[in-house]
């Protein structure tokens, strides 16, 4: 009997398109923060993490909820239109909302800019959320290759929508028209994908009723979630104004790659996991989680710690030298980053278990709002970050408590150390930190020759000599951890992926 493919070969064509559309997307802040004034780039960053908070919200876990409903559905077309229907409707009161709220939250946040874009701000959050479920539908239904094809197309245009603009000297109210043609293109295409022309229900009122009574409590969850992961940046913005904000909003920068591995993984595990439960095999189960954890330590450890040693290279080089200050920050919130090789979320959503999820969120937010807000009156930017990853930790280890429960069986009951490989982990650890020691090594021989490349490049090259030898260290890691970027590399050059899974 064939072996079945791992989560990650499955989950190769998602982090595929994910690692192209990154390499896309970096551009936006390499050109957005170089080009644009800095008070009118602490706006732009402000706009899209509210609209950013609202789209997480207002879906109220219905999208998310199709990763549990459709592997196990043999009328999957119903909950789609549900889908659909339902996020139409949260986009709509969202953007109503937000237009109405314009000129109450730009005086919150201390940016006045804000009741200027308030109309477009609307209409692009209202589409952004009706468009959500687009790529969801697909993975949900195994289609990985068309779901990766899909993010990658939209990745391209939405850079495209910011940049093209701002190079066109159209300014942030060309960007945001822009966006509204990305996000109203989004939801064309997602009512083409999700309600083909077959027969077939588009409503059903007790499978909705289901859906909603799994996916409120993991939407509520999300309603305390977002606003307390994204409330140092909200309280930093009310504190000191658009232009330090910018300074501050760098220094959030997410590494692209984190989401490129981490989002896939636990999407496939979800459906993994459901799959598992309809074929009456839960016990499997534990192995999968163990697995991607593995697998993801290697992934993800290394680039986090050289990134670390090289932090103010890094931001003078993405942001320029006048964002320099932020990179200590940076550092700081760099701590977070490792957290993403643990799927905990998608597992405790695939197993059913949004009753501890939205527990564990409400106590998340009702500790560490107010930590925030104290830690950025006594210390400024640098108590921003600090509570940020306070936050992190004590929501990461409440999560992980209930992770064990929700991947035993009654015959077979899991503990956290069976779903934790310490011996991999350590291994993985000891080479991030040597990787990332060869490369800072690397970077400081390679600043001497600075001088000798002209004109704008000069901040460029130690990076780049740096990030090479980084580079070819991790590419020999993922060789010798039989890794190999999980089949993703091999889907991007047309090969067929290695059906072989991956050890445990």
């Amino acid at each position: 009997m064939p072996q079945p493919a791992s989560l990650l070969t499955r989950a190769g064509p998602l982090i595929a398109a994910r690692l192209v559309s990154g390499c896309i997307t970096v551009v936006i802040p390499l050109v957005l923060a170089r080009m644009m004034p800095q008070a009118e780039y602490g706006t732009y960053k402000l706009l899209f993490l509210v609209a950013a908070t609202g789209a997480a919200i207002l879906p109220c876990g219905v999208t998310q909820s199709l990763y549990f409903f459709v592997p196990r559905a043999k009328e999957p077309r119903v909950y789609f239109a549900q889908t659909l229907a339902f996020m139409l409707g949260a986009g709509a009161v969202g953007g109503l909302a937000l237009w109405t709220s314009g000129p109450l939250l730009a005086s919150v946040l201390s940016t006045p800019a804000l009741a200027e874009h308030r109309l477009e701000f609307a209409a692009y959050t209202g589409l952004l959320v009706a468009a959500l479920p687009l790529e969801v539908s697909l993975t949900s239904q195994g289609r990985t290759r068309l779901a990766a094809a899909t993010y990658l197309a939209s990745d391209a245009l939405r850079a495209a929508a910011l940049v093209l603009p701002a190079l066109a000297g159209l300014g942030l109210h060309g960007m945001m028209r822009a966006m509204i043609g990305w996000a109203a293109l989004r939801l064309v295409v997602a009512c083409r994908f999700m309600l083909p022309e077959n027969h077939g229900r588009l409503w059903d009122g007790r499978l909705f009723r289901e859906q909603l009574a799994y996916a409120l409590p993991f939407g509520t969850a999300i309603l305390f979630a977002i606003p307390q992961q994204y409330a140092h940046q909200f309280i930093v913005a009310h504190a000191v104004g658009p232009a330090l904000f910018a300074v501050y909003a760098v220094a959030c920068f997410e590494l692209p790659f984190v989401d490129l591995f981490y989002t896939p993984t636990g999407e496939v595990l979800m459906v993994r996991l459901g799959e598992l439960d309809r074929a009456g095999r839960r016990g499997e189960g534990a192995a999968a989680f163990r697995e991607a954890v593995d697998h993801l330590a290697v992934l993800i450890l290394p680039p986090i710690a050289f990134i670390f040693a090289v932090a103010p290279a890094f931001i003078t080089t993405m942001f320029g030298p006048r964002f320099s200050a932020a990179a200590p920050i940076f550092r700081v919130c760099l701590l977070v980053m490792p957290f993403g090789i643990w799927p905990l979320d998608a597992t405790l959503r695939a197993r059913g278990e949004t009753r501890h999820i939205l527990t564990t969120y409400l106590v998340k937010a009702v500790v560490c709002i107010p930590l925030a807000w104290l830690a950025v009156q006594r210390f400024g930017l640098m108590g921003g970050a600090a509570s940020y990853v306070a936050a992190e930790i004590l929501g990461r280890a409440l999560l992980a408590s209930r992770v064990p429960r929700s991947l035993s069986t009654p015959a077979q009951r899991a503990r956290l150390r069976d779903l934790v490989p310490l011996a991999h982990l350590a291994r993985t650890a000891a080479v991030s930190v040597a990787l990332a020691a060869m490369g800072a090594g690397t970077l400081r021989l390679a600043v001497t020759f600075e001088a000798a490349v002209p004109g704008p490049l000069q901040r460029i090259v130690a990076l780049a000599v740096a990030s090479a030898v980084f580079g070819m260290g991790y590419l020999a890691h993922l060789v010798g951890s039989g890794v190999s970027l999980p089949g993703a590399l091999r889907w991007v050059l047309g090969r067929r992926a290695s059906k072989r899974p991956l050890a445990a």
